[in-house]
């Protein structure tokens, strides 16, 4: 019997077999997902999973057991030996073989706004040149101007320490992100669902929808002749907000953003919370041929990771949000036949004090951190780099971030040496020349 192509819908697969998960995973799932993911068609992305504030390695993914440095957290082994991880990441310790971290990850930047900078765009922000984000990047390399879905999508993000890290710099508005539940939720943990939820995808109840393309019509005509008149950044960026939204407003696509077409059992193991549910929409996304989509783990205040107090317990509570939402993205893409074409990267700005201060929390520290990719284009259950006994120093292969983001493009299929225009007038290279990528990572 042939094999369903690699499109074929599982949920009205399994519905019409009458067979249960399990078996239709160990029958039909393991083939399907091979078929898809040698179609040579198959677009390539990346989900960024955004730690905002930078999360603590020593209690992550590098701890320190026996030393005072390490903190109460336990180490657990994983599904590749000799690599040992927090207790609060069992999933991901399972699923190991899929994740390989960098444990010597070093940089100069100890504020918020200057790290954040730099490790979501390979360049420090001082200078006269805008430049763009990875989204933004990978989106001008990969993604299709005729797509109704955007091409950058960015999930719950806290914009608030770099704006300008998040934005698409020189590359200009076409390639800014579609942003979906932006992290203000004034101390409150939000609603998932509501959190979510794009508005006004559809036009107003009582209006036809003749007459609803025909304010559309209207609307763009005159927003193409303010835009002849004043040709400005403003006034483009308006026009292309607007051009971007109606095109989406348009489109069957749309139904990518509705989370609520999901089973409630896959919903359940991704999180009922707005990371979980956001690496779900994630998937939806890269499903439909969205290039890059980032997917934020933060608190109610934002900025969850940034633990100068009570470092323990909120490290704990965060670590259960991403173990449950990482660990169900790698499964879901896997069984879809994405996961060997979709890179995941985990990473924040930079990490956290080995030293345990006085409020039992962890301050900034760039020197010496962790961060994970794995998925398409990647070797899994690699460790590059080693950092000391007390895990103040990094002792082997140091990795600087434009290296990291130089893997993530290769990875990718992007040349990390590819230059773009950029508002000097000059090109500049995706990172800075002569960064080389990580070759130990890249299968």
């Amino acid at each position: 019997m042939p094999l369903p192509l690699p499109h074929t819908d599982r949920r009205r697969f399994l519905r019409v077999g009458g067979v249960s998960v399990t078996a239709a995973l160990a029958g039909w799932f393991a083939p399907l997902a091979r078929v898809a993911a040698a179609d040579p068609k198959r677009k390539r992305a990346c989900i960024l999973l955004w730690m905002s504030g930078g999360p603590s390695q020593t209690d992550t993914f590098d701890l320190k057991p026996g030393h005072e440095n390490g903190g109460p957290f336990k180490e657990v082994a994983t599904a590749v030996p000799g690599v040992r991880i927090s207790e609060h990441l069992p999933k991901i310790a399972e699923r190991m073989k899929h994740v390989s971290l960098v444990r010597s990850m070093t940089s100069k930047e100890g504020d918020h706004g200057l790290a954040t900078f730099l490790a979501r765009t390979g360049y420090t922000s001082r200078g006269p040149i805008r430049y763009p984000a990875i989204g933004s990047v990978v989106a001008h390399q990969l993604g299709d101007d005729a797509a109704s879905l955007p091409n950058y999508v960015s999930v719950a993000p806290f914009r608030s320490f770099s704006p300008a890290a998040h934005g698409p710099g020189f590359l200009g508005p076409r390639f800014a992100p579609l942003v979906v539940g932006e992290a203000t939720f004034g101390g409150q943990t939000p609603d998932a669902d509501k959190a979510l939820r794009v508005e006004d995808l559809a036009a107003p109840a009582g209006i036809p929808s003749a007459r609803a393309a025909a304010r559309m019509e209207l609307a763009a005509d005159l927003r193409r002749d303010f835009t002849a008149t004043h040709p400005d950044a403003v006034a483009k960026s308006h026009h292309t907000a607007y051009d971007r939204a109606t095109k989406l407003m348009q489109s069957a696509e749309a139904e990518a953003l509705k989370l609520a077409d999901e089973p409630a059992k896959l919903r359940d193991a991704y999180g009922r919370n707005v990371f979980g549910q956001g690496c779900l929409l994630a998937r939806r996304l890269v499903e439909k041929g969205v290039p890059f989509v980032e997917v934020s783990l933060s608190g109610p205040n934002g900025v969850g990771w940034d633990t100068h107090t009570d470092n323990f317990e909120r490290v704990k509570q965060l670590s259960q949000s991403l173990d449950a939402g990482w660990s169900a993205l790698i499964d879901d893409l896997k069984d879809r036949g994405l996961l060997d074409t979709t890179t995941v990267v985990w990473m924040g700005e930079f990490g956290r004090t080995p030293k345990i201060n006085g409020s039992s929390g962890r301050d900034h520290y760039p020197t010496a951190w962790s961060a994970a990719v794995g998925g398409g284009g990647i070797k899994g259950g690699q460790v590059v780099g080693a950092t000391s006994k007390d895990g103040t120093m990094v002792e082997k292969d140091p990795v600087g971030v434009p290296a990291f983001l130089a893997t993530v493009y290769k990875a990718m299929g992007i040349d990390p040496a590819t230059h773009l225009p950029s508002n000097t007038g000059r090109p500049i290279p995706v990172v800075d020349t002569g960064t080389q990528p990580l070759d130990a990572l890249l299968s």
